[in-house]
């Protein structure tokens, strides 16, 4: 099963400006006042005993990160598919392909395939720079994963076709002009 992970950076020259809702609120004191009070501080050691007494301690085994640098090329390379799901023509395309996109939209992208044995149903996942919600919507993210990342599809077709049909589809939105329909749909 193929783990798919698209890292997207924006260009240096995008602009950053602070959403409507970053500005300060005007009745903080309000807040402070009430985060203050004993009320608060009565529900919050209940909600923390809560989750103590529901969750136990050391029940759950968190999953232990593999450090396997030797799994990585030697030389630089905008796709590793450590888990051999590509030709080597398709990882050549895929290369070229992210290389037309960094040098048409100044966007940089990586892709990483890699096995995890309990991968569930969908294998797209995707890490997106801060400035890249800016020009992309979120919600693009979610129906890209959900188009090629989903079992039906990647069964049918193949972790291989899922992987190029995702970044195809990336390359796709970030071509188009920046406006309230951009990335509206997934090709």
């Amino acid at each position: 099963m193929a783990f798919l992970r698209l890292p997207i950076t924006a260009p240096p020259s995008s602009p950053v400006s602070l959403p409507s809702f970053a500005t300060p609120i005007q009745n903080s004191t309000k807040f402070t006042n009430w985060v203050r009070s004993k009320s608060f501080n009565f529900v919050l050691s209940g909600a923390l005993t809560l989750g103590l007494s529901f969750s136990g301690f050391g029940v759950a085994e968190a999953k232990v990160g593999v450090n396997k640098p030797e799994l990585l090329p030697k030389e630089f390379s905008p796709v590793i598919d450590v888990g051999g799901f590509l030709s080597d023509g398709q990882e050549k395309r895929l290369a070229q392909e992210i290389a037309d996109i960094e040098n048409d939209t100044g966007f940089k992208l990586r892709v990483l395939a890699q096995n995890y044995p309990e991968t569930p149903g969908n294998i797209l996942n995707f890490n997106v720079g801060a400035t890249v919600d800016l020009d992309i919507p979120r919600s693009f993210w979610s129906r890209l994963a959900g188009k090629y990342g989903n079992i039906f599809y990647w069964k049918e077709k193949g972790e291989d076709a899922s992987i190029e049909a995702a970044v195809m589809a990336i390359s796709n939105c970030l071509r188009e002009p920046v406006g309230p329909n951009n990335c509206s749909e997934v090709k």
